[in-house]
């Protein structure tokens, strides 16, 4: 064999070996790009739908962490912390006046039920049933009462109302109320000051009201005390006769004879005869 077949055959086994060599790189490489593209990471607070070929995949959803899944399918993560939906609303009350009004809705995701909120809510669920189911829960519950009820009274029974019928509406379909909090509420500004006003006359009412009362019991009082007063001068009044006031004087008539000092006694002066002291 010549040299030169010789060289030909070392260099068409060197590209073998080359070709061999370049296959094998390509080959980990795809392998590694399939075992990256298997692995789903699923974020705190959220869990995944996957879908192949846009169809859901059954089996559920992924819960946080490292998942092995098929590496054609795609990951769509979803939140199951608590959302807050606002909403603000002009609605009428029972009597047809329109109120302004502010509501927040807390709420969470049902993780048993992820897929199917995908499935036929899709990602903006918010928009296509959480915003318009609140704002008619809204509507129903405040059609039912007064606006004076709104504005003070029934403020928490409102919420609570509205709270129920979410409760029925979103609660099937996945999707868990927490709570209703009505922010703010606002009235015509005639309606707001006629309530303002009837408020401040109760409110004057009631002090009056203590007022009277006060002055009641310290009638009470000093009629009691002058009620007193008089049955101790009753009990006085009974125990002393003109024969005990004659006796007593007769003993300081006494008295001041045996006194000392200097004085004149004038006998059967007074009506009674009891002396008549002079120049003590």
């Amino acid at each position: 064999m010549t040299d030169y077949g010789v060289n030909r055959g070392r260099i068409v086994g060197e590209g073998a070996s080359f070709a061999r060599g370049i296959g094998a790189v390509i080959l980990v490489i795809i392998v590694a790009i399939l075992l990256f593209a298997s692995m789903a990471q699923v974020d705190a607070g959220h869990v995944a739908v996957l879908t192949l070929f846009g169809r859901v995949q059954g089996g559920g959803t992924l819960p946080e962490g490292i998942h092995f899944v098929n590496p054609f399918s795609v990951k769509h993560e979803l939140t199951v912390r608590t959302q807050e939906q606002k909403e603000t609303a002009a609605v009428p009350s029972s009597e047809g006046l329109v109120i302004a009004l502010e509501a927040s809705l807390l709420f969470h995701l049902d993780r048993e039920k992820a897929a199917d909120v995908y499935q036929h809510l899709g990602e903006s669920y918010l928009g296509n049933i959480v915003e318009p189911t609140l704002r008619s829960a809204i509507r129903e519950a405040t059609a039912s009462h007064t606006a004076n009820a709104l504005y003070s009274s029934e403020r928490q029974k409102v919420a609570d109302e509205i709270n129920a019928i979410l409760q029925k509406e979103l609660t099937p379909r996945g999707i868990i109320p927490e709570n209703v909090l009505l922010r703010d509420i606002q009235l015509p500004a005639t309606l707001r000051a006629a309530i303002e006003a009837k408020q401040q006359a109760e409110q004057e009412s009631l002090a009056m009201s203590f007022r009277l009362q006060k002055e009641r019991q310290e009638a009470d009082r000093k009629r009691i005390e002058a009620e007193g007063i008089r049955d101790f001068q009753k009990t006085v009044t009974a125990g002393i006769s003109e024969q005990l006031l004659t006796w007593k004087g007769i003993e300081a008539t006494e008295k001041l004879a045996d006194s000392q000092n200097s004085k004149i006694i004038v006998i059967g002066n007074s009506k009674n005869g009891l002396p008549l002291i002079l120049g003590q």
